[in-house]
């Protein structure tokens, strides 16, 4: 899964830096359903309050799962949106897609969040291949 980038982000690009507003709104066209789980957990995480806001519902479809994939496994992806965003992201499988605030006060749970044993407890066959 590929950004739809635009010939003119394209041309600042090969003329040096770009912008980094410019960028994430080229990840918010590319990568709709990516940004609205972000964005929507984002929303949620700021209503309930609490350590974090996670989704546990499976994409509906192959595009929608390589978006998610396509967001959190790009560092410059990843990290744009949360800079833009003022969350840090975490991804335990092919939805699992949680945002902690910057608080340091929940560093644990994001370390338990992100621990070997919560990513093996969270396995499941029916995602074996996602």
């Amino acid at each position: 899964m590929s950004l739809d980038v635009s010939p003119a982000l394209l041309e600042k690009a090969e003329r040096g830096e770009v912008d980094e507003s410019e960028f994430v709104d080229c990840v918010r066209t590319s990568l709709p359903y990516a940004w609205e789980m972000i964005s929507s957990l984002v929303a949620q995480l700021k209503v309930d309050g609490g350590t974090f806001a996670d989704n546990q519902t499976p994409p509906p479809d192959e595009q929608a799962r390589g978006q998610l994939l396509r967001a959190l496994a790009s560092d410059a992806i990843r990290g744009a949106l949360q800079r833009h965003f003022g969350v840090r992201l975490a991804f335990q499988n092919c939805h699992r897609v949680a945002v902690f605030p910057l608080d340091a006060s929940v560093d644990e749970t994001l370390a338990r969040f992100t621990s070997v044993r919560s990513q093996v407890l969270n396995q499941s066959p029916e995602f074996r291949d996602c």
